[in-house]
């Protein structure tokens, strides 16, 4: 999934999906916190950064990122957001069969893993 910009005489918009079935929610991590590395069977997610630097784990990757900054992570692939010294939030764009039970928990600082 990209993202695409249509430029208009009033400005432009950005489309995200276009005729998906998908699942669209905001992820709002805390600072210092983290979600659990975890990975999806039934599921493709999009993240766009919208506030903050969080560190992104997808798949082996580390990656420090800025507001802006989007990311696929495929079906299967190990992902994580973690923040250090400020809040962040994350726009995510799920598509495929999306239940809130298809995850696998490989580490969690929570123990729910």
């Amino acid at each position: 999934m990209k993202s695409s910009t249509t430029d208009k005489p009033w400005g432009s918009f950005t489309q995200f999906t276009h005729n998906e079935l998908s699942t669209v929610k905001t992820i709002f991590v805390k600072a210092g916190e983290q979600l659990s590395l975890q990975t999806h069977a039934k599921r493709e997610e999009f993240w766009k950064v919208i506030s903050g630097t969080p560190t992104l784990t997808i798949g082996e990757e580390h990656i420090e990122a800025q507001p802006g900054d989007e990311f696929t992570i495929p079906a299967g692939l190990q992902h994580r957001i973690a923040t250090t010294q400020e809040n962040a939030l994350i726009l995510e764009i799920s598509t495929g069969d999306f239940d809130e039970n298809d995850i696998i928990r490989l580490e969690d600082k929570y123990g729910r893993s």
